[in-house]
Parts: structure tokens; sequence; C-alpha cells
């Protein structure tokens, strides 16, 4: 299931993104990683993609971990 932050594994391939960063935000990640070696890292050239990109990745933490909270009430009704 792919969403609209997640890239194929084709443009993941392409941009050569490591496999460990691989997740729902590769999307935002690949222009990031661009805009970062056309600037040479200067942290304050990139700002808006980074937000976006860290924004992304708070986000689904936050559905994971609600995920997880919801599964652990299903567990802990169902030993009741």
């Amino acid at each position: 299931m792919a969403s609209s932050t997640t890239a194929s594994e084709a443009e993941m391939k392409a941009a050569k993104i490591p496999l460990g960063w691989r997740d729902q935000c590769s999307a935002l990640l690949i222009p990031l990683n661009v805009c970062r070696k056309k600037s040479f890292y200067l942290p304050w050239e990139c700002e808006h993609e980074r937000h976006s990109y860290e924004k992304c990745q708070y986000d689904d933490y936050m559905r994971r971990m609600k995920a997880l909270a919801k599964k652990r009430l299903e567990q802990t009704e169902e030993e009741e």
C-alpha cells in the first residue's frame, strides 16, 4: 500500500537511499537529499524540505504508536 509520501522501489534505488531509510516518508527524503547535496549540506538551505520530512516521520511514529496502543488494549480486553 503506497501513499503519496512513499516512493517506489525503483525511485529509491535510483536515489541510492539506504534500506534503513526506506519507509513511509521516502518520497520526501529524495528531494531533501538532492537539496542537501546541491547546497553542500548547509543547514539553512533546505529547511522546508527537512521540516516536511521530519513532520512526516513524526506523523508516522504517532500512527504506529496509536496502532500499538489499540492492539495492547484489545489484548488486555481478551485476557479479562
